[in-house]
């Protein structure tokens, strides 16, 4: 059997599994391609970079389960999960990735309601009188 590497990534609510295996560079998403998963380039874009940064693109094969949260939160995870997938194929390539700082966590959450407020941070209207 072939060598496999996986990574989890997260971000906002979403939560990527990625699994690489040595190939051609197949996409698989929740069993469909990247372009049918991630419509807008931007999405598929930002899922390849870790691939762009370290020059290793269609040298993997690359199956994802995420779920949770919307498009962005899920490229973003997908993205942190690929990069942590190929430091552990190959550990050389940890400097580039961390350069283009795609090793890092996005700490950023949605901040919740507060009581007595419309939202997290707005205020009802004031009213003098």
């Amino acid at each position: 059997m072939a060598k496999q590497f996986s990574g989890v990534g997260r971000r906002k609510t979403s939560v990527a599994r990625v699994y690489l295996r040595p190939g051609k560079g197949t996409w698989e998403i929740n069993g469909r391609p990247l372009a049918e998963y991630f419509p807008r380039l931007l999405h598929a874009q930002q899922c390849q970079k870790p691939f762009e940064v370290t020059r290793t693109d269609n040298q993997y094969d690359v199956s994802v389960n995420v779920n949770g949260g919307g498009p962005t939160g899920q490229a973003g995870a997908v993205q942190l999960g690929i990069a942590r997938a190929l430091v552990t194929a190959d550990d050389t390539l940890r400097g580039a990735l961390k350069n283009e700082g795609l090793l890092t966590r996005d700490p950023r959450m949605v901040e919740r309601k507060k009581y007595g407020r419309p939202k997290a941070r707005k205020r009802f209207q004031f009213s003098k009188r």
